[in-house]
């Protein structure tokens, strides 16, 4: 028995440790395949967590480009916005300038028109037939006696002038009725009068008892190659001696001017000697007359002599109605045409003007003279060498004002 267990034992331990051989050699093998498996899922889940974040800063950066596309399209609209209303602003302005040079055009095309039908009929050098009822006819009022000369010479009184204060840089007011003077300003020196000329070459032809319903044709003579001023009045249009009286009172229409002193008995040489005399005979020492319508700068006279002309002036009814008239429409030749007053406080309510006439060149400045009544006292007002448009309207109502606010009876 006992040799039985001493050749058993060590076989039995020598095969059980053979048996735990290979046990051990599994866990071996059993171990580094777990490892393997578990780095694997470590790598999953880090590659996982790496996919989650890509995904995670690829949405920010999508949503960062889609804002910054957002913000690019806006900004392209707004400059898109900007672009397209200057180029509305642009192109509105360039269609006001086309709408402007196409009525412009539409204009000179009409003007262009009326010219070649009126030449048309002026040069048959007849009045038209619609001049009988279209137009007004101009109707004459008796002429009275030529005026008296003016009073003796002015002086000036230093107490008034110092309470006004005018912008024409020669002027003077003389109350007619006592011969005071009320203001007066650089009123001894000869200037050019341009077209106050006209009341002198009116008041000549008046003296000359000329037939005033003779009918006068305007011709290439009348044209202004002085000053190259435009007319209305065309080479051949046909109107009465008042009518043109009238023109060159009212709207100081040159060729109207032009025209009476040419069809004056002698010709124009002989009614400018005649407005010479007239000038002499009224005291008029500092006048000189060489044309009759004012557009020659050596046309001179003083404010002191142009308060005794416009004293001489107010005696003629015809110069005090036409000088003084708003408005009238004349026919000429085919048409009708509207003139109006040079002078705008010939139709303001508040003044009683007797005698108004304007005068512009560049020699003589804006100038206007004229006989008015301002409390009932008959003034005679000169504004000369007025620089602005309306200057010399401005002077004129600071007179009245001034002259209503003192004691002028």
């Amino acid at each position: 028995m006992m040799s039985f267990r001493a050749t058993f034992l060590p076989s039995f331990v020598l095969g059980l440790c053979l048996a735990l051989v290979p046990v051990h050699q599994a866990e071996a093998k059993e171990a580094p395949a777990k490892t393997t498996k578990e780095l694997k899922k470590a790598k999953s889940s880090v590659a996982a967590k790496n996919k989650k974040e890509s995904s995670k800063t690829a949405k920010k950066d999508s949503k960062a480009s889609k804002n910054q596309t957002a913000k690019s399209e806006k900004a392209d609209k707004k400059s898109k916005s900007r672009v397209s209303k200057q180029s509305k602003n642009s192109s509105k302005k360039e269609l006001a300038k086309n709408s402007a040079k196409s009525k412009e055009q539409r204009l000179a095309e009409r003007k262009e028109r009326t010219r070649e039908r009126l030449a048309k009929v002026s040069r048959t050098g007849k009045i038209a037939k619609v001049a009988k009822y279209a137009a007004k006819p101009v109707v004459v009022a008796a002429i009275s006696s030529q005026a008296q000369s003016a009073s003796s010479a002015i002086e000036q009184s230093a107490s008034v002038a110092s309470a006004l204060n005018l912008e024409s840089k020669a002027a003077l007011v003389m109350n007619t009725a006592t011969g005071e003077v009320l203001y007066a300003k650089n009123t001894d020196q000869a200037v050019p009068i341009a077209s106050i000329t006209k009341l002198m070459t009116v008041m000549v032809v008046l003296d000359a008892k000329l037939p005033l319903d003779e009918a006068i044709t305007i011709s290439e003579e009348d044209i202004d190659r002085v000053k190259n001023t435009s007319s209305r009045l065309r080479v051949g249009s046909v109107l009465s001696r008042a009518e043109l009286m009238l023109l060159a009172l009212m709207s100081s229409e040159n060729r109207a001017a032009h025209a009476l002193a040419r069809t004056y008995a002698g010709g124009e040489s002989a009614a400018i000697a005649a407005m010479n005399r007239k000038a002499a005979a009224l005291g008029m020492t500092q006048t000189r007359f060489e044309d009759g319508t004012g557009l020659n700068s050596h046309n001179v006279a003083s404010p002191k002599d142009l308060v005794a002309m416009v004293k001489a002036a107010n005696g003629y009814p015809l110069i005090r109605r036409f000088s003084t008239t708003g408005g009238h429409a004349v026919a000429i030749n085919n048409s009708i045409q509207q003139f109006n007053n040079t002078n705008a406080l010939v139709k303001n309510p508040d003044w009683e003007i007797g005698v108004s006439k304007t005068g512009y060149i560049n020699e003589a400045g804006k100038c206007l003279v004229m006989q008015a009544k301002i409390k009932s006292a008959p003034v005679v007002i000169v504004l000369m060498d007025s620089w602005g448009k309306y200057t010399r309207i401005g002077d004129a109502q600071r007179v009245k004002k001034w002259l209503e606010s003192s004691s002028i009876n």
